[in-house]
């Protein structure tokens, strides 16, 4: 098979330039047997928009299945694939069997000398009234891996349990795909300039602390409503996201109830609440909620598994860890229109908003700030760090002098080799709300001093003062003396670049 030039990604696809070179790489690989790529993702996050992309540009089969019964699917497979083959009349397949057999046949080496790209979205359906789908794929694909075939089939969905099943350690589809991709948000970056605020840090920072990266809610949501400027923001805030004729008012909630595996959504949203309302250890959820830490073992995990919910290490201690909600709009819900239900129902949006300012600030904008910050580090940042980067995390210092603790929210962990020992190459806190002074530093260098007296190598260590509040003239001035970074909104969004640089 001869390897054909990759289509160029379409202009009305925006970002996702990796992910597309990722699918049409796979599409194009010049090799003669089947291939089976699986593509996931959470609702909202164009996943459909881009494939449909690709059949268009790399011709082929597009397939989206919808809720039904056995047989109404397999009428209506059938009946797309006798429209994509040309027959003037419906095929009518018995079985699912029959079917794959028939689909995996008109990818046959005697049939066609070019990929056969064939996309079947919103699998999870198909797969919850035929659940020996996976298992019919899996012996078309290990027979084709003997004969030889032009198949590229992809198989997606939103239900990220069941898309992440596929290929678990003993799914029938275990060690046969050759491509798994997770369709994500936008950073913070590409979001700012898809909503078309990037010249607006404050209004981006405070915008995507609610919608996230999620493309979706511009266009399809709000009809592309952006506010203005930070002097429309509450009023934007009021007349789509708490307003009860809006679509993102019952979003967050959808978000949950279309999770296959989550059936008791009470449970789930208490959990949720907990995490909102700072309470981020297994421990602290518990008591938010009132059961035992076995208990909540299983929705934990289930969040997990839905991605809506992700569980990171402490950097610096072993064994401890912290959850943190990954949908930032699910966090505004639960911290701020969860408890005043019943009032934005009534059309309370601005006497709600307005009485929720401290609230956002320390349950939604503050932690989404940290999130940012650690993800300037992992991307736009890096080049600020002569290392190679290791762990990107946050955790805790424990200082037993002072009787506190140091809470680290960005910190680079390289782990030692050979037997030496690990070296940090920075420590930075971030402020939401607050003007940073020489303090923050110095319980930076505090923290610095501690871990080496851990034996962690901290001569590279430089730190990092992030705010969105800015920043005391005598820190300015330790910044201009060297070996600390002083980073602003202006500088996580590239408008302006850090005040010193680290050692």
């Amino acid at each position: 098979m001869n390897r054909r030039a990759r289509p160029d990604k379409p202009s009305r696809v925006y970002d996702r330039g990796s992910e597309w070179d990722a699918l049409t790489s796979f599409v194009n690989r010049p090799r003669p047997h089947a291939m089976l790529g699986i593509v996931s993702g959470r609702r909202r996050m164009g996943k459909t928009y881009l494939l449909r992309a690709l059949v268009e540009q790399c011709g082929g089969f597009y397939f989206g299945a919808t809720a039904g019964t056995e047989a109404e699917s397999l009428r209506q497979f059938s009946a797309a694939l006798a429209d994509h083959s040309g027959s003037p009349v419906p095929f009518s397949f018995a079985t699912w069997d029959d079917a794959i057999s028939y689909l995996f046949d008109l990818a046959g080496a005697g049939r066609r000398d070019s990929p056969f790209l064939v996309v079947i979205d919103e699998f999870p359906y198909l797969v919850k009234v035929a659940p020996e789908l996976p298992s019919l794929i899996q012996r078309a694909i290990d027979r084709f891996q003997v004969e030889e075939s032009r198949m590229r089939l992809l198989l997606c969905g939103s239900a990220m349990s069941v898309m992440g099943g596929l290929l678990a350690p003993t799914a029938p589809l275990r060690g046969r795909a050759q491509l798994e991709l997770v369709v994500r948000p936008f950073g913070y970056r590409p979001a700012a300039d898809f909503w078309s605020v990037a010249d607006d840090p404050a209004l981006a920072a405070r915008l995507h602390a609610i919608v996230g990266g999620t493309p979706a809610y511009r266009r399809q949501f709000l009809a592309d409503d952006v506010p203005a400027g930070m002097s429309d923001f509450d009023d934007w805030v009021c007349r789509t996201v708490l307003a009860p004729f809006s679509p993102l008012f019952r979003e967050a909630r959808y978000l949950l109830a279309e999770e296959a595996d989550i059936r008791d959504t009470a449970l789930y949203h208490s959990v949720l609440a907990a995490v909102a309302q700072g309470n981020t250890t297994r421990g602290g959820i518990a008591g938010y909620i009132g059961r035992k830490s076995v208990d909540i073992s299983h929705p934990l995990n289930v969040l997990e598994d839905s991605h809506l919910l992700v569980r990171e290490a402490d950097i610096f201690r072993a064994g401890k860890s912290q959850y943190r909600i990954t949908e930032p709009l699910i966090t505004f819900y639960e911290a701020v229109m969860r408890p005043a239900w019943a009032r934005l129902e009534s059309g309370q949006a601005a006497e709600v908003w307005a009485q929720s300012s401290e609230r956002f600030a320390a349950q939604v904008a503050g932690p989404h700030f940290e999130a940012m910050c650690r993800e300037y580090v992992l991307g736009p940042g890096r080049s600020l760090l002569d290392t190679s980067l290791g762990e990107i995390g946050s955790g805790v210092v424990t200082d037993s002098r002072e009787r506190r603790q140091i809470q680290i929210d960005v910190a680079v962990v390289e782990p030692g080799s050979g037997g030496n020992k690990s070296a940090v190459t920075l420590l930075g806190e971030a402020k939401w709300g607050t003007l940073m002074g020489v303090s923050h530093l110095g319980r930076l260098e505090r923290a610095r001093e501690l871990l080496a007296g851990r034996g962690m190598d901290t001569t590279r260590c430089g730190l990092a003062c992030f705010s969105a509040a800015g920043f005391s003239d005598a820190l300015r001035d330790e910044a201009e003396r060297g070996g600390v970074l002083l980073i602003g909104l202006d500088e996580l969004y590239g408008r302006a670049t850090p005040t010193a640089v680290l050692p």
